[in-house]
């Protein structure tokens, strides 16, 4: 059995809107979310464990710290879905070393990543 000790376990996002915030990454991601009282709902189908925090003891949503990455198989089409569900590309699609990705705020302000690797062919 593997150790999980000292791995990434869950991302909690800071969020002003709940509604908003779960409208927006259900359409753009397929992600579900369980409610947990009036200002907190936990994230379900994202890989790892997260939720969006309303009530976040002084944490506001922000594109000026730690940058959360999603994979994507099809960075193409994430762009297209994230821009359809209502969130903002504020990086355009750029190439580096082993991949391309773009970054998006969601509708409390939070800036994501989302990156696909380089196929080589």
């Amino acid at each position: 059995m593997s150790s999980t000790h000292h791995h990434f376990n869950y991302i909690e996002l800071p969020a002003s809107d709940l509604a908003a915030m779960k409208s927006f990454y259900g359409k753009a991601f397929d992600w579900t979310f369980q409610d947990w009282g009036d200002t907190y709902v936990a994230i379900k189908g994202a890989g790892v464990d997260g939720g969006f925090d309303a009530a976040s003891a002084g944490r506001a949503p922000s594109n000026q710290g730690t940058l959360v990455i999603l994979h994507s198989d099809d960075l193409i089409a994430s762009e297209k879905s994230v821009s359809d569900a209502g969130g903002v590309i504020s990086v355009p699609a750029f190439d580096f070393p082993g991949g391309r990705r773009f970054h998006f705020t969601d509708p409390s302000g939070n800036e994501l990543g989302v990156w696909s690797p380089t196929i080589e062919e």
